[in-house]
Order: C-alpha cells, then structure tokens, then sequence
C-alpha cells in the first residue's frame, strides 16, 4: 500500500525516500520531484534563506503533487511552528532539541487543545480553504500533523530516549554536521565518538517505534543508512544534484570531444 502522509510514513519500518529543497522554487518542483519518484520533501527555512512568503507558494506547489512536505521552521518559537503549520505544513522538523521537555513544548505548539495550545485558524491553507465544523477541523489537524526533533547536539544524544518517548513525536532526525562538531569530530562521520552518539539515538527510536530520518549525499551513504536503523533517507538536495549531475554531463561531454579529437 502506498504511504500518502508523513503520519503513515513514519509509522512503518519500510525505506521511505526523499530530497531536500534549499534553493529552488520552480512551480513545478512538486510535480518535477513526483515523477522523479520522491515520496516526500524536506523544505528547509533555517539554512536556506526561504520566507513565510515563499513557504506558502511552495507549500501550494507540492500540495499539487500530492507530496507530503516536512518544514523546518527558522526556529522552535512558537510563532515561526504555527505559521508554517497555518500554511499548510503536514510536518515540522525543529533543530537542536536537547531534552524531552523542549520536545513536549515543540508537540504543544503544534496541536491544537487538549493536546497543545496552538492558535486555532480555520478555513485557511491548512485545511485548503474549506469550512467545516471547529472541532472536527481541529481533531483532523491534531491527527495530520507530524513532528520531527532534530538531534544534532551532546545533550540530545544524552536525553535521546526522553525525546523518542515523547507523545506526540514521530520520528528523530539526525543532523550530522552539527551533531558530529558538537561532539569535537566535524564532518568525521565515521568517528567511534559519532557513531556510538548515532547507535544511541537509533536505539532509543526502535524502543519507542518513533521513525529515525536523516539526509545523505548519495547511494552508498544511503544504503549504509538504511543499515545503521534508518527508515527515512533525504537523497541529497536541489543544490547538489543540479550541480553534480550537471558537472558529470559537461565533463563527459569534454571527455567525449576530446577522444573524438585525437581520433
């Protein structure tokens, strides 16, 4: 059965594939990213420079596709969560979150009462405009939306199995540049130091069955991944494979005019 939601996704063990948009804004990347086969897409706001503005087109844009978009906001205040969830976010993703508290606090400012206190905004882009009765609305959004910590610092590792434990979390996200400079290794993926910190939050994921995410810069590092415990793999992002797939082709191209030269 396909998986339609990132609800449905993080609930099953199965390999789930996506990519990372950081810099392109094409109205047709949903459809683009669809048909390349992508199940979902991670559109980052911390790293990239995107506004609420730009959010909400791209929102509209996937939206078309019918795949489902985890955002993470510029931060985890509770105005950038819910703007981004007003907008039309199915998920969010919020960076260094060290505890279980911060993540209870992160669940609350996504839900709508009794399960947290965000501001109730109906017939909006979350709900696509529709109108309908307050409670059913707010239960259905309740249901839908998914939240994913990112653990990317000493203490989250340390507080990992609070966090997977955590109601209303579905799924841990690794973020490994940050969480391997945190731990003194920059970039030293394969560090014992890394890789235990890595096995620690995997542990605590499967104990919990919380879904364990993270981004990968190709096929090998993806596989190896899916190996260490991870369910669902950001293939890379706009920038990369623009760039690289673009560089292969010029480079055969020149490799290939060469050869035909010398002949």
């Amino acid at each position: 059965m396909a998986l339609t939601t990132l609800k449905e996704m993080a609930g099953t063990r199965r390999a789930k594939f996506g990519t990372l948009a950081i810099e392109l804004t094409s109205p047709g990347i949903g459809h683009i990213l669809k048909a390349a086969g992508a199940q979902f897409l991670f559109l980052d706001m911390e790293h990239s420079g995107f506004g609420f503005d730009t959010l909400k087109q791209m929102l509209r844009y996937t939206e078309a596709a019918q795949l489902p978009t985890l955002v993470r906001p510029p931060s985890r205040n509770y105005h950038h969560i819910a703007r981004a969830l007003d907008m039309g976010a199915e998920g969010i993703m919020l960076p260094m979150v060290g505890s279980g508290e911060e993540a209870a606090r992160i669940v609350a400012h996504a839900k709508y009462p009794p399960h947290g206190h965000r501001g109730v905004a109906l017939g909006v882009a979350h709900d696509r405009y529709a109108p309908g009765a307050p409670v059913t609305k707010m239960r259905a959004a309740n249901r839908r939306v998914a939240v994913f910590p990112l653990i990317e610092t000493r203490q989250g590792v340390e507080n990992a199995e609070a966090i997977a434990a955590t109601e209303g979390v579905d799924g841990i996200w690794i973020g490994h540049f940050d969480l391997s400079t945190a731990l003194g290794h920059p970039g030293q993926f394969d560090h014992p130091v890394v890789l235990e910190a890595e096995q620690r939050v995997a542990r605590a994921c499967v104990k919990n069955k919380k879904s364990f995410a993270c981004i990968v810069p190709n096929v090998e590092a993806g596989v190896a991944a899916y190996h260490k415990g991870y369910d669902m793999i950001c293939y890379s992002g706009d920038v990369w494979l623009l760039r690289e797939t673009l560089r292969q082709g010029i480079d055969d191209l020149k490799a290939a005019l060469a050869d035909r030269r010398k002949g």
